[in-house]
């Protein structure tokens, strides 16, 4: 009875540790290896990332899209963000990708002459800019996995959830746990529901997302402490924890297999 007492509630269940890691280790395969092991970093809502002052809002919306685009390493992809006002829904460019896919050396040319990708967005979307940095992300992950045709881990029913942990993959994994659940009470002059992304992935288990990549990086999670919501931190740290273990001890399953998909032969 007391070994149960004082055993450690698991930060998440075994079927969806299974499926974290599985879907990262697929987001490594399909999604440059390489340039996830030399140019990603962990993105962080700051200045240092993303400009604090821009002469007007739509400057400001092409900034922070412009940044968004680099730091997923598809700045060579032609994806253009255009006003709603003046979006047309339309079918999606087809584009013809060879290796490597991400990163300035990438090389991304149309199937057939066409238009660029679009991206919609409303000015108002600034106002919460981790929101609106969240929005673009999931539309660079769905624009990945259409251009790629790819299934996620889990089958199309999981997509949703599939194109929250690309986000984190990609780096954007702090911004991504800070927007997973917002507080509905208050005033709401703190925050606008209207503007709130749609998030797919739970809270915890984008944080666990977040670990798992920072684990993977070699990232402290103190270099994240002052960026991440404070309930969330304490989630995090644990999860970094087992997942850093998991990783070193090459009698894991999570070691073997990442080490194969990180060192092929």
């Amino acid at each position: 009875m007391f070994s149960q007492l004082f055993k450690n509630t698991p930060i998440v269940d075994d079927g969806t540790k299974a499926w974290i890691y599985d879907s990262f280790l697929w987001c490594l395969q399909n999604f440059d290896v390489d340039y996830f092991k030399q140019k990603s970093q962990i993105i962080l809502p700051s200045n240092d990332f993303y400009p604090g002052k821009c002469s007007s809002p739509q400057e400001m919306a092409q900034t922070i899209f412009t940044n968004t685009l680099s730091y997923a390493g598809m700045s060579n992809w032609p994806i253009e963000l255009v006003d709603i006002s003046n979006y047309r829904n339309e079918s999606m460019t087809q584009l013809a990708l060879s290796k490597p896919i991400r990163g300035e050396s990438s090389k991304i040319q149309y199937l057939i002459p066409s238009n660029t990708i679009k991206i919609p967005y409303q000015i108002d979307q600034i106002r919460q800019p981790q929101d609106f940095i969240a929005y673009l992300v999931q539309h660079l992950a769905s624009i990945m996995l259409a251009q790629l045709k790819l299934t996620v881990p889990g089958g199309n029913d999981l997509q949703p959830q599939a194109i929250d942990l690309i986000a984190c993959f990609l780096g954007f994994g702090v911004i991504f746990s800070n927007t997973a659940y917002q507080f509905k009470g208050g005033c709401g002059s703190c925050n606008i529901k209207a503007l709130n992304r749609q998030n797919a992935l739970p809270e915890v288990e984008t944080v666990y997302a977040l670990a798992l990549f920072c684990a993977s990086k070699g990232i402290a999670v103190s270099k994240i402490k002052p960026h991440l919501k404070s309930h969330l931190f304490k989630t995090l740290k644990s999860a970094h924890k087992e997942i850093t273990y998991n990783l070193k001890d090459k009698n894991t399953q999570e070691y073997q297999l990442f080490f194969q998909v990180t060192n092929p032969a």
